[in-house]
């Protein structure tokens, strides 16, 4: 099994989110369990492009503090919504059958790298509480 942690980045991680605290402690508490049982501990970052103020370089683009990732811990980015839209990533995970899924937005890049992973045969774990997003025109957080 490994644990990916999705876009959990400065621009997106604040209180605007859906039970921004309960969030960032599960997800928290997820990831510091991996770590004590040996579960590798994925990140990635979403690059909106050059000039759009989330991407390489950005602040905003960084991940968020309260879920820094230790030193040799992979980080991927991707620049679509699929984490496996990443090549690199999609190679490296190719033998592993369990993925464990925490982060931002569950509407988005949640969604898609979860139906992406059924589509190629994984198992998929989406732990409760430990993903969340905006309130926007369509639906609440």
């Amino acid at each position: 099994m490994k644990l990916l942690v999705i876009d959990i980045q400065k621009g997106i991680t604040d209180s605007r989110l859906f039970n921004f605290d309960e969030f960032i402690d599960n997800t928290s508490r997820i990831i510091q369990a991996a770590r004590d049982n040996q579960i590798e501990v994925i990140y990635f970052q979403h690059d909106d492009g050059p000039g759009t103020g989330f991407s390489i370089g950005d602040e905003e683009f960084e991940i968020a503090e309260q879920v820094h990732p230790r030193e040799g811990e992979k980080i991927f980015t991707k620049n679509i919504n699929s984490c496996f839209g990443n090549k690199d990533f999609t190679d490296y995970v190719k033998d592993e059958n369990t993925l464990m899924i925490v982060g931002l937005q569950t509407n988005f890049c949640i969604d898609a790298t979860v139906k992406s992973a059924f589509e190629r045969g994984y198992k998929v774990i989406v732990p409760q509480g430990a993903n969340s997003t905006f309130d926007n025109d369509y639906m609440s957080g």
